[in-house]
Formats: structure tokens, C-alpha cells, sequence
């Protein structure tokens, strides 16, 4: 009984020698009959039916009966007639001609399906649309995956149906109610789907889809040399269980065969325009691939409707997406696949305590936010890829390429779903075969890595909270007394008046002179500048004025109105009680401010004038540190913590992020502000908000070199895919704790694949005071950072090599000089995958 899942395939199967194989082709419906002596007494007993499943679980077949001997039944009409049909768990058993009446004293007593998986726990018949019955009388063998019903009584020249209920494995659930709210047996079966509470110590969903949920069929299909494309139809009578938001009734799906080593599949609405990211991929104008070459087979199965992708050489399943609880929903798009092991990397950014995902039940945000690193806290970046091992050992990768607010679960089928609130269903996948083949495959199409100067590479120093010129030089005395290895000095917003970007602060008025002088010794600066832009100033503030001149800030929709936050700006002359709350201090101290539009191309003119502006007329730097820019806010929303469109901030499904029943505008912008793309088409925030990073990446670093004339460096707090050809990323703000020190590994090798390489974590932590011999390990750890830097938060103890005892300097200084030894190998190394992607920062499983 037992079924064999893929055709064109050679199979070794065991058969006794005194026995002839008898073998039956899934996907149709056997009429049988006990048999006797002669035909004559055969005829006269019960009939039955043999069901053998296909790989969809379905069948088909008919049955004709009439006298068996007297000429023109069919031209008299006198015969019997049966079409047969199995999907979901049902047998339709449709009588379609009947006017043979002495046959109507036959009847089926036995049904006897192959191919079932799972035990049967239910089977319930119907009979001319007569109410449900429950049958008991049925046997299932799991040996050779068999059920048996007997004790019918189906008359022949009647309809019936028969139904049967699995206990399938609780790995094999897929839940149907991931939605923020606890689900209930009364909110699960409201929905239409199946309760049933996991077993002990079970992290299984006791809401779960039945195992043959999808609403869409397939109506046409066209395959070429180059693709598939094919056309899904909603069935209304199979999309009975009600998931947020509202169906889209039509889709397409277009595969396209873009390399031998690389493909892409993609579901949208072909009749109405969605939002579709606006990041630009390397791929080639047409389809370079040959059937002869490519690594791949894609099929798409119909009725109900997925797509599976096989590893050509080895016949392995790396995609299979014919699972429940497929949905394509205005905000709600839901999409399951079968993992070809339990061996998976990647998604972020959001903190996790091994570089393997856990398998067990555990589900991921992605919503970039001014989040510190913590389990499963959705952070900074937005990372919709992984990449995944297969059995035989080798590797692909998958990037999903959407922008919108989603989330990932992984269990242990080994399987995983996507959660995505907008957008489309655009997914790429690299067949590899090495993990390190894969990523150079995906750094090709995202654009490999930025190359970092060779002082980039050098040791860096900065802290949130020098609070004048003289502290900044004090640390680079003591540094250069000890004569510890040092390239980088930073300082953070306490520069700037009032925290406001492109000014100076009175206590820092001799900084440009320290900052030549230093230079002039060999040394490089970064300073930090954050997007928003103070709007209400008493005073001239060109940086503002002229980006409300060239129109650059995000507005509500089709106005002129600025959406105000509050983020680091102040108000001047503004003394704060210190009993007020941090809300209510935020509402009297902070200043109005704006956001660039960085989409548009008013906005990186604007934002390269005020940077050289600035270098040309009050202070050199030779990289920028751009910060806030998940887009971060202090307020939700706007000044008034008031957004105005319901739907889209609070979404009908919000994906399990930080805060989520707070909706999507906590600490950032209201989602229905408008953005304007560089060919003048607007967009919404909800859209683009996990892009407003990776917009910024770019300008800012054409504007450094078009500003110092240098290679220079930009680190970027937000990333998205792609963001890596512009600049670098450190890890956030981390803590001083000994795990913060393991996990910067995993952080390091994640952006690794992510394109990101020049990637390291704040030395020493960044928050709460450093112990001595945590900063010391962590020192000799962050020597072989690609981004070595020592950084930490105002009113802690300083935490340079410097700032300790000659213990620690001397230690510093020793394991700096192993790191400064091998630079020419960091370089060349950095070079390497600049020229031809791959990972820097890399686990053993890529050698």
C-alpha cells in the first residue's frame, strides 16, 4: 500500500522470489468484485473499490455495469454508469447514468485506499445528500499505510461520499491561528480550522490547518525553455476558513529559469498593481540557462495549487510549498515549504543563540526597529534570506524579495513558513553546490560586498558621551603614550549643538583643529550624523531650510504636511526636570523633526551639499557613521502620537515583533506617510519603512567620496539586501555580559552571508559598565573583527585599552599587533569577495 513519491525514478524494492509484483498506478480509482468459479456467480457478489493515491493524495476513475451480454445497452441506455473522484480526504462516488435496475441489488461493501500516510481516526459517509453519517466499521494498517472500510451498503445507481479524518504527526501541523491574541477551541473552529492541544511538552500549535488546506487551484499552465508560467483561481468552496484580510481572487506565477544555477519564482496579482520592492538585483535581461545544464526541475502542482523544486543530481526535494494554509490575502500573504533538513542559516536581524535556526516551533519577526540586541527581538536590519544544507551535503540559498513587515516560522517537520503583510511573493534561490558557491551566488545578484580602505581595517575608538574636545584628546594621548595599534576616532552626537546634524557644539569648538592635527599624525575620523532633521528652530537652521526648499522630507499623502517625530534634536534653552517621565521629558525637550525621503533624487543633492558643506566649511572626516535610520523615533508616529489610517498601522495581522499589539508606528513614523521613488512614483511607509536604511546607505556614500575624493567608509545601523556594496554595519547596541561576546560570532557570520562583511560588534559592550576580564577577552576576540571597534554609552567608566592598568594596555597592544601583522591577509581577503562575493567571517562549514 505503500506509495512511491516520484516518477522517472529508479527504485530498489523488496519482493519475495515465489511472488509477482503486482503494482498499481497512483491516481486512480480500481472497481473490484470477490471473485468465483465462472463469471455468472461472480457477478452476483458484492463489489469494491481499490483508491491508490498519487503523490497529491488524489485519485480518479469511473465504473461501467450493465448485463454483460445483451447488444445495444449503451445505444438503449440501459447500464450503469460511476465517475469516482478523491481529493482532501474524500471520495466522491458520482452515479451519472442509472437505468439498469435489476443491478441496483449490487452494491459496494468494501473501499480499500493506498497511500495514506498518517492513521485514520474518523471516516463518515453520506448518501444522496442525506445528513452525515459516522462509520465505524474500518481498518487502518500502518504498515503498509492502508485503509480498509467494509460493512457497506452502497446500492449501486446512488451517490455517496466518503470521508476520512487523519491523526497526522504534530510536526506536520501548521498552525492556523498565528495571530497576537491566545488562540481558543471557539476562535480556531470560528476560523474554520482543527483544534486538537499537543502533546505533553509539545511546542505543536493546537490550532492547525487540515492537511489538504489551499483555496487555490490552478486553471492554465504553460511551460517553455526558459519557465513556467501559470494562472491560480480562487475556489470560494474551499476558502472556508477565514484568515485576515481579504483574498486576492486571481494570481500568477511566473518561474523563470534565470541561470544553470539559479531561478526565480514569483506570485502576484495580474490584475490589479501591487507594491513591488524597488531594489535593483543583477540579473540577466534574458534567461541564460539550458535545460541540458541548469541543477534544477521545477514542477507546479495543481489542484490544490504549489510548487516543488528538485536538485536535479540527487532528485532532493529543496522547495515544496504543496502544503496547507497557503493564503494571498491584501495584507496577508502566507506561504509554506518543506526544508530539506533541519540544517538552516540566516534571517535577521534578530538575535538567536546559535548561527543554526532551533527547528522547535519558533517563530521570527523582521520589522527594523531602534531595538538593542536580544532574543528574539526584531532589530536594525531586514534580511529575508537563508541558506540551507541538504542531506547529500550540499547547499542553496533563498531570498525573499519583499520589503513589508513579516515573520518566519521554523518546526520540526523540518518545515518553515512565511508571514508577510503586503507586497508580492518574489523569491530567488541559489543551487550552489557548497555553502560558499551558494552566497558568491546571491552576492552576484545583490551586489558583492563594498571594498573598505586599508585604514578602514585599523583599530577604532568612540564613545556616546565625550562631553568636550578635551576628553576626545585625552583619549588619543594615553593611547599614543601607550603606543597601542590605533587608526579610528569617533565621536558620537555629543559633537553636535544640541544634537542637531552639520553643527558644532560650543564645548567642541576646537574640535576641527584636534581633528586636523591628528589627521596630520596619520589618523582617520568618522563622525556620526542621523537622519532627522530638526524643523522648528528660532533660528536659521540651513540644513532644514534647505531641505524644505528642495522638498525633501516625508509628508502625509497628498498634502504638503511634514509628518513631525521627535528624535535626538533638542530645543534650546530647555532645562528638564528630572521627576518628569522619559515621555514627558521627550514632549518638552525635544524638537520637532523631519525625515529626508531619501528615495528621492531632490533629497541625495540635498544630503551631499549639506555633507561637503559641512567637511568644506567647519570639519574634516573621513567616514560617516549614519545612526536612527530604521527609521527611529521617540513618539509613535507623529508629535501627537496620532497616525491616521487604522489599517495600516494596525494591520489585520501583525507579525510577532517587539511591542506588536502596540501596531507598527511604535517609536517610528506613521505607516501611512508617502514616499516619492526616483521615477516620481509615491509609495506608503508600510511599504518601504524596513528600505529606509539601505535608501540612505547609497547617498551617503556617494556623497563621502564625492566629498574627500577617497574610498572612505560608511557604517550603516539599518541594512537591507543589497545595502552591502554602500557600506558596513556594526551589531547595535550590545551589553557588557559574556554572552553579548558568543553571540557577536553569530551576528558576524550572519552578515557574512547577508553581503555585509565588514561587519564587527561594539567592543568591551555597549551598555552597562565593562568588567575587566570580559574587556580583555572581548579585546582579543574583536583583533580579528573586520570592523574593530571599542565603543560604549555615556555615563559608563571609559573602556579604551588605554583607560585600565599596564596589564591591560600591554595586553591590547600585543594582540593588536597580531591583527596589524596580518592586515595585507585581512585586505586581500576583503578584496577576494569585494571582486567575487563569499564570506570573510565564515563557520567551518563552508571550508
Amino acid at each position: 500500500g505503500a506509495k512511491r513519491p516520484w516518477k522517472k525514478q529508479r527504485v530498489n524494492m523488496y519482493l519475495p522470489g515465489d511472488k509477482i509484483g503486482l503494482h498499481l498506478r497512483g491516481g486512480y480509482v480500481i472497481p473490484i468484485q470477490q471473485p468465483a468459479v465462472t463469471t455468472n456467480a461472480s457477478r452476483k457478489n458484492p463489489l469494491g473499490l481499490i483508491v491508490a493515491l498519487d503523490e497529491d493524495n488524489t485519485a480518479k476513475g469511473d465504473f461501467f455495469w450493465d448485463d454483460g451480454e445483451t447488444k445495444n445497452t449503451i445505444q438503449n441506455g440501459r447500464y450503469i454508469l460511476y465517475a469516482f473522484s478523491v481529493s482532501n480526504n474524500k471520495l466522491d462516488m458520482i452515479c451519472t447514468h442509472s437505468s439498469y435496475q435489476e443491478g441496483n441489488t449490487l452494491a459496494f461493501e468494501t473501499i480499500k485506499i493506498l497511500g495514506l500516510i498518517d492513521p485514520v481516526i474518523q471516516v463518515t459517509v453520506v448518501e444522496d445528500n442525506q445528513p452525515m453519517k459516522a462509520h465505524y466499521n474500518f481498518t487502518y494498517t500502518a504498515s503498509n499505510q492502508s485503509l480498509l472500510i467494509y460493512s457497506l451498503k452502497f446500492n449501486l445507481g446512488r451517490n455517496f461520499t466518503v470521508q476520512w479524518s487523519q491523526k497526522f504527526s504534530e510536526n506536520e501541523r501548521f498552525t492556523c491561528y498565528p495571530d497576537a491574541d491566545i488562540a481558543t477551541r471557539e476562535k480556531c473552529e470560528e476560523r474554520g480550522c482543527l483544534w486538537e492541544m499537543p502533546t505533553f511538552r509539545s511546542q505543536a500549535p493546537s490550532c492547525y490547518f487540515p492537511r489538504q488546506h489551499n483555496p487555490y487551484l490552478v486553471s492554465t499552465t504553460q511551460y517553455s525553455s526558459m519557465g513556467i508560467t501559470a494562472d491560480l483561481q480562487l475556489n470560494t468552496a474551499s476558502a472556508r476558513i477565514k484568515l485576515p484580510s481579504e483574498p486576492i481572487p486571481t494570481l500568477r506565477v511566473e518561474v523563470k529559469y534565470h541561470k544553470n544555477d539559479m531561478l526565480q519564482f514569483k506570485i502576484y496579482d495580474p490584475q490589479n498593481k501591487r507594491y513591488e520592492v524597488p531594489v535593483p538585483l543583477n540579473i540577466p535581461a534574458m534567461p541564460t540557462s539550458t535545460y541540458e545544464n541548469r541543477l534544477y526541475d521545477v514542477e507546479i502542482k495543481e489542484n490544490p495549487f504549489g510548487i516543488q523544486i528538485r536538485r536535479r543530481s540527487t532528485g532532493r526535494v529543496i522547495w515544496d510549498s504543496h502544503l496547507p494554509g497557503f493564503a494571498f490575502n491584501n495584507q496577508f500573504i502566507q506561504i509554506s515549504t518543506r526544508l530539506p533538513s533541519e540544517y538552516i542559516y540566516g534571517f535577521g536581524e534578530v538575535e538567536h543563540r546559535a548561527f543554526k535556526r532551533d527547528l522547535n516551533w519558533h517563530t521570527w519577526g523582521m520589522f527594523t526597529r531602534d531595538q538593542p540586541p536580544g532574543y528574539k527581538l526584531n532589530s536594525y536590519g531586514f534580511h529575508p534570506y537563508y541558506m540551507a544544507l541538504e542531506d547529500e551535503g550540499y547547499a542553496h540559498g533563498v531570498l525573499l524579495l519583499n520589503s513589508n513587515g513579516m515573520d518566519v516560522t521554523f518546526q520540526p517537520t523540518p518545515a518553515l513558513t512565511y508571514r508577510i503583510i503586503g507586497g508580492i511573493l518574489d523569491f530567488y534561490m541559489f543551487l550552489g553546490p557548497t555553502p560558499e558557491v551558494a552566497t558568491k551566488q546571491y552576492h552576484e545578484v545583490i551586489g558583492r560586498p563594498v571594498m573598505p580602505p586599508y585604514w578602514a581595517l585599523g583599530f577604532q575608538l568612540c564613545r556616546y558621551g565625550y562631553r568636550n574636545t578635551s576628553e576626545v584628546q585625552q583619549v588619543y594621548n594615553d593611547m599614543v603614550a601607550a603606543q597601542i595599534p590605533y587608526d579610528v576616532q569617533y565621536t558620537d552626537i555629543d559633537y553636535m549643538e544640541r544634537q542637531l546634524d552639520f553643527t558644532i557644539d560650543e564645548n567642541f569648538r576646537d574640535l576641527p583643529e584636534f581633528v586636523d592635527k591628528i589627521r596630520q599624525e596619520g589618523m582617520r575620523y568618522i563622525i556620526i550624523l542621523d537622519p532627522a532633521i530638526s524643523g522648528n528652530e528660532t533660528k536659521p537652521y540651513p540644513a532644514f531650510d534647505r531641505g524644505q526648499e528642495k522638498d525633501v522630507f516625508v509628508k502625509w499623502p497628498n498634502t504638503n504636511d511634514i509628518c513631525w517625530a521627535k528624535v535626538w534634536p533638542d530645543l534650546p534653552n530647555v532645562t528638564i526636570d528630572e521627576n518628569l517621565t522619559e515621555d514627558e521629558a521627550v514632549n518638552v525637550s525635544r524638537a520637532h523633526v523631519a525625515f529626508p525621503d531619501f528615495f528621492r533624487n531632490s533629497t541625495a543633492e540635498w544630503w551631499a551639499k549639506e555633507i561637503i558643506d559641512f567637511y568644506n566649511n567647519q570639519m574634516k572626516f573621513d567616514g560617516l557613521w549614519i545612526d536612527m535610520n530604521e527609521p527611529s523615533s521617540f513618539v509613535h508616529g507623529t508629535v501627537t502620537n496620532q497616525c491616521r489610517n487604522k489599517e495600516l498601522n494596525y494591520p489585520p495581522y501583525v507579525p510577532e515583533i517587539t511591542k506588536r499589539t502596540n501596531g507598527l508606528h511604535f517609536r517610528t513614523m506613521c505607516m501611512e506617510t508617502e514616499q516619492i521613488l526616483s521615477d516620481g512614483s509615491s509609495v506608503l511607509h508600510y511599504d518601504v519603512h524596513n528600505l529606509y536604511g539601505w535608501s540612505q546607505m547609497k547617498p551617503t556614500y556617494d556623497a563621502l567620496q564625492k566629498t574627500t575624493g577617497k574610498r572612505g567608509i560608511v557604517i550603516s545601523r539599518s541594512t537591507y539586501p543589497t545595502g552591502g556594496q554602500w557600506g558596513g554595519h556594526w551589531l547595535g547596541d550590545n551589553y557588557a555580559q559574556w554572552d553579548n561576546l558568543d553571540k557577536s560570532i553569530i551576528g558576524m557570520m550572519e552578515f557574512s552571508l547577508f553581503g555585509i562583511s565588514y561587519t564587527g560588534a561594539d567592543i568591551c559592550g555597549f551598555f552597562n559598565n565593562s568588567e575587566y576580564e570580559l574587556c580583555a577577552r572581548w579585546m582579543q576576540l574583536g583583533a580579528f573583527y573586520p570592523y574593530s571597534r571599542n565603543h560604549n554609552i555615556a555615563f559608563t567608566r571609559r573602556q579604551d585599552p588605554a583607560s585600565w592598568n599596564e596589564t591591560f594596555s600591554e595586553m591590547s597592544k600585543n594582540i593588536l599587533n597580531i591583527r596589524y601583522t596580518l592586515l595585507p591577509y585581512f585586505y586581500t581577503q576583503m578584496h577576494e569577495i569585494h571582486a567575487h562575493g563569499g564570506t570573510v567571517i565564515r563557520p567551518l562549514l563552508h571550508e
